[in-house]
Parts: structure tokens; C-alpha cells; sequence
């Protein structure tokens, strides 16, 4: 007789990263790699969080804070709120999985986009919840869909804002619309990952105000993208204290290591550091978006550290020609990939291959 697996599994995926430089150089052969696959910071991180690393080293023998007491006095004086609304986890990756199963029930529903961060939908399913998927309007979150497909069973919404991997936005005044309209027994998870990258001035600077306003939303940050902690797996969630409560009886008691709370720690209070990967983002944004338009590629612009492009041929294709190239990009189904922002230079390179690749 053999092991009988959870029913939910049934139908699962175990999630695929981005594919590692050292992967690509092994299959083909090649020395010099870029990768663009996974929005991960080209700068690397804050000077200030490789000086308190490497002083931090001598203390690895004994379990971390399981309370992350100074992360989040760190966080609430850097956020202005209370320590009690504030959780970290190990990466967002985490945080999504602690929210499924604090909140979801078999038979529950929970409601996101077809063409945002995948594990909103895989986690749903593993606690036995029923994904509804509305599908984007113009590359964008569907708000009026999300609503129209509230019934009695919904039990959250997942919102990513900059959405992953389409890198569009819905508008401060849009969500406060939005919530307006749900009821509060729904628990709105706000994933706003890539905040630190946004240009628009109609995007919501400050979701704190979110939080004190409605108590059933949940703001999510990590320290993965703009402040480069990708490697050491720290995030956070800021929510109502009931909220925040529960969520922390599931979580596992030593979630966030040592290393990745002093780091965030010192990262947050390197605003210069912020200010030069927002900068290079920029220019590198615009750079791809002139290549894009003469290339005759499709896009919606990003306010995030990505680009969702068409690039006419199969996506799959596409990945795999460039990654001979030395350049490792994300395959997002049909003809569509998605590719990271770098430096200029990987930039650059990134094009050159790309025209290489379409026959340009």
C-alpha cells in the first residue's frame, strides 16, 4: 500500500525559479552569463548591510530572535506604527503561505488576476481553497471584475500593485474605490513588492494609511527587490493586530534568520542606496522601452523593475536561444517573456542577443 498524499496536491506544481548563471554556464558551455530572469538588484545591496554582515558572523551557534523584536521597532519607527502591526517572514514567498493558512478553509474562495505572481493561486489551492481567477483588463488588475465575483464563499483577494509580471498599476483613488466595496469580512492581501520602483504619482505612496483606514487589508513588503536581501529571505507584513495575531500562530518559531534581520535592519537606513537602484532603474527602463518600440515589440509600461514584452516568436523558444547567448530571461507563456531591468551594460546585452535571437 502506498503513501496517500492530501487530495489538494493532486494538481500542483512545485514552483520553478529562475534558471541559476552556474546552470546555464554547465548545459552550454559558456563563461560569462547575465541573468534577468528573477528582478533581482543589479547594484547587489546597501555597503552598509555587507559592513554589519560581516562583524554579525561570530553568532550563527545560537537560534535568532524568534520574535524579530528589533527588526520590527526598526520597522515601527522607520513606518510610524505600532510593533503589534507589524510581522516578518522569511521572504514574501512565506508570508503568502502563513495568510493561506490562517485564512483558508476547504471550500473557501479566494480571488486574484491570471496573469500575476503564481503563488497567490498554489497556495489557495493547497488549503483546499477554490482559486477565482479574473483575467487582467489591459494588462491591469480588473477591480469591477474582482467585485462582480465576490459571493458568500470568497475569503480574500490577492492584489499585487506594481503587478508581477506585467509591471502595471492600479491608482491610489481606484483602491480606495475598490475597498470601499468589499465587505469586511474579506481579507484584501495588498502585495506591494516593487513599491520602491514606482514613477507614477498617482500610485498610493503610503498604504499604511491603508491599514489604520480598513481593517481587513494586508500590506505586504520585502527586502528582496530594491534593497537586494533577495539571498537572505526577509519580508513583512503590516496589518491590524488581529489580524497579525493569527497569522502568527501558524508561523514556525524561527522564520526569520539572524543574518537577514540585522541586515534589514541596516538596509533601511540606507535611503541612498534606494535612491541609486530607483535611478538605474529608470534609465534602464526607458533605455528598453526605445529598444522595444523599435523593435516593433509589444508592452505595457512598468512601474516596477521588469518588462512583460512580446516578442512575436515562442516564449519557450526564446528562453532557451538566449540563454546560449550567455542572457537567462523568464518564458511567461505563448510569446510572451519577462526580463529584469540591469545595468546598462546588461542591458545592452540583453538587446544585442534579443535582435540576434528574432532575426533583427
Amino acid at each position: 500500500m502506498s503513501i496517500a498524499f492530501r487530495k489538494e496536491l493532486r494538481d500542483l506544481k512545485p514552483y520553478v525559479p529562475g534558471k541559476p548563471i552556474e546552470s546555464v554556464m554547465k548545459e552550454f558551455g559558456i563563461k560569462n552569463v547575465i541573468k534577468l530572469a528573477s528582478n533581482e538588484n543589479p547594484l547587489g545591496f546597501s555597503e552598509k548591510v555587507k559592513e554589519i554582515l560581516m562583524k554579525s558572523l561570530d553568532n550563527l551557534a545560537l537560534y535568532p530572535d524568534g520574535n524579530a523584536t528589533n527588526l520590527k521597532e526598526a520597522l515601527s519607527e522607520k513606518l510610524d506604527i505600532d510593533v503589534d502591526n507589524i510581522l516578518p517572514s522569511s521572504g514574501a514567498d512565506e508570508m503568502i503561505d502563513l495568510i493561506a493558512k490562517t485564512v483558508i478553509s476547504p471550500g473557501d474562495e479566494a480571488i486574484t488576476a491570471d496573469i500575476t505572481f503564481p503563488r497567490y493561486i498554489s497556495t489557495t489551492k493547497m488549503m483546499g481553497g477554490t482559486p477565482i481567477v479574473v483575467p487582467l483588463k489591459n494588462f491591469t488588475f480588473d477591480l469591477n471584475g474582482i467585485l462582480n465575483n465576490i459571493t458568500n464563499r470568497t475569503k480574500l483577494i490577492w492584489i499585487c500593485n506594481p503587478n508581477n509580471p506585467t509591471g502595471t498599476i492600479v491608482t491610489e483613488k481606484e483602491l480606495m474605490d475598490f475597498f470601499e466595496k468589499v465587505p469586511e469580512n474579506i481579507l484584501i492581501v495588498y502585495d506591494e513588492a516593487y513599491r520602491e520602483y514606482v514613477t507614477r504619482d498617482d500610485y498610493p505612496k503610503n498604504s499604511i494609511e491603508f491599514v489604520k483606514k480598513y481593517p481587513n487589508i494586508l500590506v505586504m513588503r520585502t527586502f528582496s527587490k530594491a534593497y537586494g536581501l533577495a539571498g537572505l529571505r526577509v519580508a513583512y507584513a503590516i496589518g491590524s493586530k488581529k489580524i497579525i495575531e493569527n497569522i502568527n500562530k501558524v508561523r514556525g518559531p524561527f522564520n526569520v534568520n539572524s543574518l537577514a534581520q540585522i541586515a534589514a535592519i541596516a538596509a533601511l537606513k540606507d535611503d541612498e542606496f534606494l535612491e541609486r537602484i530607483y535611478n538605474l532603474n529608470l534609465e534602464g527602463k526607458n533605455y528598453l522601452y526605445d529598444q522595444f518600440k523599435n523593435m516593433n515589440l509589444e508592452f505595457p509600461p512598468s512601474e516596477a523593475n521588469h518588462i512583460y514584452v512580446n516578442v512575436g516568436k515562442d516564449a519557450q523558444e526564446v528562453f532557451v536561444e538566449l540563454q546560449k547567448r550567455g542572457v537567462i530571461i523568464r518564458p511567461m507563456g505563448g510569446t510572451w517573456i519577462r526580463v529584469s531591468v540591469g545595468t546598462m551594460e546588461e542591458n545592452r546585452t540583453f538587446i544585442e542577443k534579443l535582435k540576434e535571437v528574432l532575426g533583427m
